[in-house]
């Protein structure tokens, strides 16, 4: 008797899968060892699924070119100079304050002095600072500062040494970028506008006072308090204003004033008096 056997299967190669059903909408059959594709993305026409348009950037002061000098190395002045102070940091936060206290920024700050560059000199002089235009041109300034009066300064108290020096500098920043009616504002007013930003930065000198009397534009300390004081009365932005209105035109004290605060500037000058003590022989009462 003859046994057959049934034959074996054949093994499955190896290269083959598995078949698995196939989706009825498509005719190609999805094996199991096959990554399942992503979808590609939608991409719509419509001006509605569009991005939205980027923020304009905030304005911004303009800035200028700071420069340096110093014509005696070894003199004292010099060395009580750098031993508080870094020109490059203290120049630019005295340009900061300045335009913070006297504008706001604008798309084109056209209403702003178009300094070009600040070059601080220091030297030995008679005078304790001035600032002045260029050789160049008036676009680019010179603050230049007295090396005679910075040797004097350590017989001041010692956390004043700098507040001295960055309030100099700060007075004299203001002499770059302020307007001043084409020429024609007192000088005074002009000083007075400096020691206001000045005394708004916190940088004035303790034998600072306000005093009753002489006139409106005495100047310095004199005026930046009376300025300070229409600040008060007026508003934020008030001395802000009164640059602004030199920007454009010379400056007519009979309506200048008037037009900024309805009163002449004798009038607010009596009332700003009025506010103080008087002084009699025996001092201040």
């Amino acid at each position: 008797m003859v046994l057959i056997q049934s034959p074996k299967p054949l093994p499955v190669p190896l290269a083959m899968s598995r078949a698995v059903p196939t989706d009825k909408s498509s005719s190609t059959a999805i094996t199991s060892d096959q990554p399942t594709p992503s979808p590609l993305p939608v991409h719509s026409s419509s001006k509605s699924q569009s991005a939205a348009p980027r923020p304009h950037p905030k304005p911004s002061f303009p800035t200028c070119k700071l420069r340096f000098e110093c014509h005696d190395l070894t003199h004292d002045g010099a060395h009580v100079f750098f031993s508080s102070n870094q020109p490059s940091r203290d120049l630019a936060s005295a340009v900061s304050t300045v335009l913070s206290v006297l504008y706001r920024p604008s798309e084109n700050n056209s209403h702003i002095p178009p300094v070009r560059s600040v070059t601080l000199i220091l030297r030995a002089m008679d005078i304790l600072a001035y600032t002045t235009g260029s050789e160049l041109d008036n676009d680019h300034k010179e603050l230049h500062f007295n090396l005679e009066y910075i040797e004097k300064i350590p017989s001041m108290p010692e956390n004043r040494q700098r507040d001295e020096i960055q309030g100099v500098l700060v007075h004299e920043m203001v002499h770059c970028w302020q307007w001043n009616g084409h020429g024609t504002a007192p000088s005074g007013l002009i000083e007075g506008i400096a020691d206001f930003v000045r005394l708004q930065a916190g940088l004035s000198p303790p034998h600072w006072k306000r005093e009753r009397g002489k006139e409106w534009d005495a100047g310095y300390e004199h005026t930046g308090y009376f300025l300070d004081w229409i600040e008060t009365l007026y508003g934020e932005g008030s001395v802000r204003r009164i640059n602004e209105a030199l920007m454009n035109k010379k400056y007519d004290g009979e309506v200048f004033w008037v037009d900024l605060f309805g009163k002449h500037v004798q009038e607010l000058w009596d009332e700003y008096n009025k506010t103080l003590p008087e002084k009699n022989e025996e001092g201040i009462r």
